[in-house]
């Protein structure tokens, strides 16, 4: 390695993806190790909080041995141990935390704690090497719907939130009450291909006080009532069609609030991030609507848009590039809000 290469070792367990990464310079992934729990967490329907804790514990070691391995450097040659402090599941996130904590002391490695959130929107510098802010990045996952303008590196201002169900929540449990089980969105994705997204009407909802707000939850309701009422009329339910029509009515919203952002504040870069934005008809609609506005369009690949320590090595380059440094009384902050020191 050369000696002013700055190596950030990145550390991620928010919820249940074990993962480790080293980033070089900020735009490199020198390797990224995820251990993730879906295939144990599958059988209960959702995220157990004390079995992925448990999990985290067990894998933590290895995985951040791996990512040195991987990437061929020793614990000198780090600059940086990064790690993800909230929002997130707190028995989780203090895996990860007291981890970093540990390495940090024993190493004398500077420790950087980074926002989740902030880590999603990062995943984009990772492949798109030429993108800087300023631009709007939508960060749509299992826990979150954000609507941000990226000012600069860390510096972020939220145009809108979700009011209740995050996206990929309203996924996971349409997917369940239709019988497809969890992890929903990338069900959902698959099953909508073979359903007519304009086969049943399932509203869109608006916020009137705060036009980019977002709000899922009468959607969710609005599938559930709709299978109750199929079956107390015995009319057969199309799976596929109310997968389609349901996930239509997501990114619709999506899509307007987005475009309608980028043309209020004169942007001529979007993004996307998180879970959800590895879903492929949003993907196309967000790629159809920016072509026809001449607005250039960013998207991770579907391994960054899901947890990872790659992104939030890619964000803990930028924190520390800022100066920024955390004690070893950095805890998880399961509620931690963009923008928040």
């Amino acid at each position: 390695m050369e000696k002013e290469d700055v190596l950030i070792l990145a550390v991620e367990s928010s919820c249940d993806e074990t993962a480790a990464s080293v980033v070089k310079n900020g735009r490199e992934v020198l390797s990224n190790i995820i251990s993730s729990q879906i295939a144990l967490h599958t059988q209960y329907g959702g995220v157990v909080p004390e079995i992925a804790s448990r999990k985290h514990i067990e894998k933590i070691n290895q995985v951040i041995r791996e990512a040195l391995e991987e990437a061929g450097a020793a614990l000198q040659d780090i600059s940086a141990v990064a790690v993800t402090y909230g929002p997130g599941l707190v028995g989780a996130l203090l895996v990860g935390v007291s981890a970093a904590k540990a390495i940090s002391f024993a190493s004398g490695i500077p420790l950087v704690g980074v926002h989740h959130i902030e880590g999603h929107i990062c995943a984009n510098y990772i492949e798109n090497k030429e993108l800087q802010p300023p631009f709007i990045c939508l960060v749509v996952s299992g826990g979150h719907s954000h609507l941000v303008k990226v000012k600069d590196y860390g510096e972020y201002e939220i145009l809108g939130r979700t009011r209740d169900d995050a996206a990929g929540e309203a996924f996971d449990k349409v997917a369940r009450a239709i019988g497809l089980g969890y992890p929903g969105g990338p069900k959902i994705d698959k099953v909508s291909r073979q359903g007519n997204a304009q086969a049943i009407s399932f509203p869109r909802a608006k916020v009137a006080d705060a036009v980019y707000d977002f709000s899922f939850s009468g959607l969710k309701s609005a599938v559930l009532n709709y299978l109750n009422s199929c079956e107390m009329k015995g009319i057969p339910i199309c799976q596929a069609d109310v997968a389609a029509s349901f996930q239509k009515a997501v990114v619709d919203v999506l899509v307007e609030h987005s475009m309608q952002a980028v043309k209020e504040y004169g942007l001529d870069k979007f993004a996307i991030a998180g879970g959800v934005a590895s879903n492929t008809s949003l993907r196309e609609a967000l790629a159809k609507a920016c072509a026809e506005q001449k607005i250039a369009f960013y998207h991770p690949s579907p391994v960054f848009c899901t947890d990872n320590a790659a992104m939030i090595g890619v964000a803990g380059y930028y924190e520390y590039c800022r100066g920024v440094r955390h004690g070893y009384d950095l805890n998880a902050v399961p509620n931690l809000r963009l923008g928040e020191r």
